[in-house]
């Protein structure tokens, strides 16, 4: 297809030199042919012209420049020829496959290379002889040769092309993946930070409001005493978290992350914080000790019963806050009740995040989760989480 794009300065390079150095050969007398149709040297020039003018349209046109090139190059032969002219079409020919379409770039080689057979056994069938192999060779030198190297060439460029193609887009993936374990890391980040902290800081909220709203120094000495511990607590959660964020380079799971053999302390710790607000904890534990959970799955079911016993203490009426746990072959079972009612006395505000960071670990582990109201056997309304985890070693995602 013709364009009328600027012609690149290497091929008006190539154009003026082809030119030239045709007019150097033509001063001196320098042709390559005798006896021809057109025997006067001047007629040699216009297939000269043309072809150096062609050369204008290597990059832009390069099947037209090849067309006309061609046949240029068919109207030299009636002429005593020069070599510039020569030179020029075998530049044509390697710019058309070069910087033609794809499908062309295919057939070009394909065609130079019958032309040069047929003709190297034309010639040979019509004057056997030493000259008519040679009119081939030359003929192959001229279309077939330029032909394949800028077949080569051209595959070269593409596979290079496609190499930059796959760096660009292995440098997209990565950067994608970099920020989804940004995003994941500060996920798990703020479910931990959630996790760690809310316990307390709903007890110390609860126990400060009793503090301020009930005039009796036994209670606040008490409610204070309740804030003095939580508060100690925070404090060494916190540092645990800040100390795993430093030690970013540590190899596996960190010796002070919680455990389930830790229940028994956050369950007395849940009920001297809850008994001002009548609620009673009890742990009812019927794991097999004898076989071990893995690390995610502990951790998990750790800060599940953690975020229970946290939305208890801001949200449940007085009675019994039941926490449960119960494995069977692949499967640990947690269940946290409480009951579920108006409550009297100091609140906590609650942001619903610790329902959506339990939904995410269980996601995690591969399990199933339900936290909801439902009635208990002897028709009192209880809200009831339950959760699954599969407790088989896998590869967790994090």
């Amino acid at each position: 297809m013709f364009s009328l794009a600027r012609p690149h300065r290497d091929d008006v390079l190539l154009a003026v030199t082809g030119l030239s150095g045709g007019v150097i050969l033509w001063l001196i007398g320098i042709h390559i042919q005798n006896g021809r149709l057109f025997d006067a040297p001047w007629v040699s020039l216009l297939p000269l012209v043309v072809m150096s003018a062609l050369e204008l349209l290597r990059r832009s046109a390069p099947l037209t420049a090849l067309a006309v090139g061609t046949l240029a190059l068919v109207a030299d032969q009636f002429t005593v020829g020069s070599l510039a002219t020569l030179l020029l079409f075998t530049d044509l020919v390697y710019a058309a496959v070069l910087y033609s379409t794809p499908a062309a770039s295919r057939r070009i080689p394909v065609i130079t290379l019958l032309v040069t057979v047929a003709t190297t056994v034309g010639f040979i069938a019509w004057a056997p002889s030493a000259d008519a192999v040679l009119i081939g060779i030359v003929v192959g030198m001229v279309s077939f040769g330029p032909a394949l190297t800028g077949a080569g060439v051209r595959n070269h460029r593409d596979a290079a092309e496609a190499a930059r193609l796959r760096a660009d887009q292995t440098a997209l993936l990565a950067e994608m993946d970099r920020a989804q374990a940004v995003t994941a890391e500060r996920s798990r980040m703020a479910r931990e930070l959630h996790d760690m902290v809310a316990n307390h800081l709903s007890a110390i909220a609860i126990h400060s409001t009793a503090a301020l709203s009930i005039d009796d120094p036994g209670t606040s000495r008490e409610a204070l005493g309740v804030i003095r511990q939580n508060s100690v607590d925070g404090l060494a959660e916190m540092r645990r978290l800040i100390g795993l964020l430093r030690e970013s380079g540590a190899a596996g799971p960190p010796s002070a992350a919680p455990t389930l053999a830790s229940l028994d302390d956050l369950v007395g710790q849940a009920g001297a914080n809850s008994a001002s607000s009548g609620l009673t904890v009890t742990l009812d534990d019927a794991r097999e000790e004898s076989r071990p959970l893995p690390a995610p799955v502990e951790l998990a079911a750790y800060r599940i019963v953690q975020e229970s016993l946290t939305n208890a203490l801001k949200h449940a009426a007085p009675g019994p806050v039941a926490v449960r746990l119960e494995r069977s072959r692949a499967v640990l079972t947690v269940e946290v009740s409480s009951v579920l009612g108006d409550r009297p006395g100091p609140r906590a505000p609650g942001s619903g995040a610790g329902l959506v960071g339990m939904r995410e670990r269980v996601a995690l582990l591969g399990g199933s989760i339900e936290a909801g109201p439902g009635p208990r056997g002897d028709g009192t309304k209880i809200w009831l989480v339950r959760a699954e985890l599969p407790v088989e070693e896998r590869t967790y995602r994090t």
